[in-house]
């Protein structure tokens, strides 16, 4: 144990030598928002409010990136982003003051076309509870390794959160720091190393194999509007018949991302899943349902059921987690049936995840 400890530490000291520190200008950040160069505690940085910079170099894929940051009180969410593609897809972690000590103080979350998830992807991998300092200085560090990561916080020695997997893939990108709020985060300290195979020191856990019965290939409509929709119990015709489709594949957890390959927008917060369920007779089968937002489930092309499990949704504590919360009886006749669920947004993650345990008799296909 103490010969591994000694390797770390050797390791994780020679990727330090070799770590390169970027001052906050201009000629190496992009300054997107209110930046203002500050000293504060001793410590030279800048204070961002309502906005995001971002490191020139777009080629960081494997490393260790490093900074101090300084969080004051109220609900806001400061953090970091790598692997950026664009403004609207990267790798994303971030904090919650207002949460410090509860089991979502800190968030991993992927983001796919500016859409957030974190109500699809919470706990064990994704969010972790931690302790840390308002109105003072706290060193952040993330390492980063082909489809794992890990963050410290303030202690270097333990992570905070062990990412088992990220979610978008490993392509090289830029660095950002950000912080949408008017309240006040002071940055200071930034440095990073690009390294293939950086030291890490978390447990990582391999992704789970689908549970029986998961349902892991579904078709996915364009985008339209959710008002197009009611008040009908049918599928609108005139709507189905200009639906285009794509397949997307769910993880092993059953979790389909819809931001994938859908773009939300203020006409366009609603698709359409869709599968054939062959049976070899009449029955009725139970649909295990996760969803966020809302989900209308049609059998045939008519109404079965309908569920909202947006945020606050249940109580003012329900943060709209997905997870399988809902069951739905499908009424199957002998041969093909078209199962289409159509999936609403709001805001925090667009998903949709079902199993359907007992597939005696069924073929299931997208």
């Amino acid at each position: 144990m103490k010969l591994l400890l000694f390797t770390f530490l050797l390791l994780f000291s020679l990727y330090s030598t070799g770590q390169t520190v970027v001052p906050f200008d201009s000629l190496n950040w992009v300054f997107v928002g209110k930046v203002t160069q500050e000293t504060v505690q001793g410590k030279a940085g800048i204070r961002l409010t309502e906005g995001s910079i971002y490191l020139k170099d777009s080629t960081f894929k494997n490393g260790v990136l490093e900074f101090d940051m300084m969080l004051t009180q109220g609900r806001y969410f400061p953090g970091v982003g790598f692997r950026v593609q664009d403004k609207a897809n990267f790798e994303s972690v971030y904090l919650r003051p207002h949460q410090r000590g509860n089991p979502d103080a800190l968030q991993y979350m992927p983001v796919f076309s500016g859409q957030e998830s974190w109500q699809l992807y919470y706990g064990d991998g994704y969010s972790a509870a931690v302790t840390y300092s308002l109105n003072e200085w706290v060193h952040i560090k993330i390492a980063v390794r082909d489809s794992q990561a890990e963050v410290y916080i303030g202690n270097p020695n333990e992570p905070a959160l062990v990412i088992h997997q990220l979610k978008r893939d490993d392509k090289p990108g830029q660095i950002s720091l950000s912080n949408d709020s008017p309240i006040i985060t002071h940055f200071a300290n930034f440095q990073y190393i690009k390294a293939d195979r950086p030291p890490i020191a978390g447990k990582f856990k391999a992704e789970p194999a689908p549970q029986p019965g998961t349902i892991l290939n579904w078709q996915v409509s364009k985008t339209f509007d959710e008002t197009l929709l009611a008040p009908s119990y049918t599928i609108p015709q005139t709507l189905a018949n200009q639906l285009t489709w794509s397949n997307l594949t769910a993880e092993n957890s059953g979790k389909l991302n819809l931001s994938r390959i859908s773009k939300l927008g203020k006409n366009s917060n609603t698709v359409f899943t869709k599968l054939t369920v062959v049976s070899d007779k009449q029955q009725i089968k139970k649909l295990q349902l996760g969803f966020s937002d809302r989900a209308k489930v049609y059998v045939n092309g008519r109404l079965v059921y309908a569920g909202q499990d947006e945020f606050g949704s249940r109580d003012y504590r329900f943060l709209g987690t997905m997870g399988y919360f809902d069951e739905v009886y499908l009424d199957l006749k002998k041969g093909p049936n078209e199962l289409w669920i159509a999936i609403s947004e709001n805001f925090g993650g667009w998903g949709l995840q079902g199993i359907i345990a007992d597939q005696t008799g069924l073929i299931i296909k997208p």
